[in-house]
């Protein structure tokens, strides 16, 4: 019968407490190796979303979207290099400590380093203080409504649907929900928010019942349109194009199919959809009385005066 004691006063070795089987080294790179294809299945199916100088976010189509692209592509550097350094580290600590044929004893297995946790709690700290700093500013300008605007819309969402009040032309177009068949052409049955290129709208973001939120991705930027409140946000859009527009905020059965068509155009085309509007009878506005909550006191100042109650 074998005898797996030691002798007394026999030095303990690394071995003797948790030799490392084949099998479990098989089974960390079988491991390792899955996660790796996962990785890379997930970066390559990421990648049809955007351009890796965007980060594969949707390539910007308004200033405001250029300024998150940035932040977002700073986050990921920032993130990046930690990354590697982490990495690097753990590297250096398995080939630098690792076990060698001359060691007969265990390491000692608790041992305090003052130094360097002071250093990992710094550094966390002053990591997080930059990303607050440079996600607070940003977020500050994307809100920030103080300029006069060219084009005021008063966006209401409404299940499941979306009403837009083109406040200074004194007119508006009111959607129906989505009849998402399957075959060609559904979409153009959708409400269409029409944008001049290269003019600063202010979108007035009001809701009809629940909350919604209003995104055109697009645009990198969405707000929630919070029943009895009024949110705002301006966006000055570069080029000109068709894009695409949703609720981002589940607001009930059908939130999957309250979708709108976004048109950034010229002054001129702009200009004769209103008139199209205006000769189709929707003249003045779609009243926010309309929405069974009011909207409360402190905010009916932020309504335009043509859409208040």
């Amino acid at each position: 019968m074998a005898h797996h004691c030691h002798e007394e006063g026999a030095p303990l070795r690394q071995h003797d407490v948790s030799a490392p089987r084949p099998q479990g080294r098989r089974t960390a790179r079988r491991r390792t190796t899955t996660a790796l294809g996962l990785t890379l299945v997930a970066l390559a199916l990421s990648g049809c979303a955007g351009r890796v100088q965007d980060g594969f976010l949707p390539r910007a189509v308004t200033e405001g979207g250029e300024r998150v692209t940035t932040l977002w592509n700073g986050a990921w550097i920032a993130a990046l290099i930690v990354g590697v350094i982490v990495w690097g580290l753990i590297g250096w600590c398995v080939v630098a400590y690792r076990r060698r044929k001359d060691d007969t004893a265990l390491p000692v297995q608790l041992r305090y380093n003052v130094p360097m946790e002071i250093l990992y709690t710094i550094v966390p700290v002053f990591m997080i203080a930059v990303l607050f700093y440079y996600t607070a500013r940003d977020e500050a300008a994307l809100l920030d409504t103080s300029k006069n605007p060219d084009v005021v819309v008063n966006v209401v969402g409404k299940k499941w649907s979306w009403d837009f009040n083109y406040v200074n032309e004194q007119t508006y177009e009111s959607g129906t929900q989505a009849e998402l068949t399957g075959e060609p052409g559904a979409e153009e049955n959708l409400p269409t928010l029409y944008l001049p290129v290269g003019k600063r709208t202010e979108f007035v973001l009001t809701s009809r019942d629940v909350i919604h939120s209003f995104w055109v991705p697009a645009f990198l930027q969405k707000l929630d349109m919070i029943p009895g409140r009024v949110n705002k946000f301006q966006v000055v859009p570069t080029e000109t194009g068709d894009f695409k527009g949703k609720c981002a905020e589940l607001c009930g059965a059908y939130h999957s199919q309250m979708l709108f068509n976004v048109k950034v155009v010229d002054q001129a085309t702009y200009d004769a959809h209103i008139a199209d509007l205006k000769a189709q009878g929707n003249n003045g506005q779609l009243d926010n009385s309309l929405n069974p909550s009011k909207v409360m006191d402190v905010d009916k100042d932020l309504l335009p005066s043509a859409g208040s109650n």
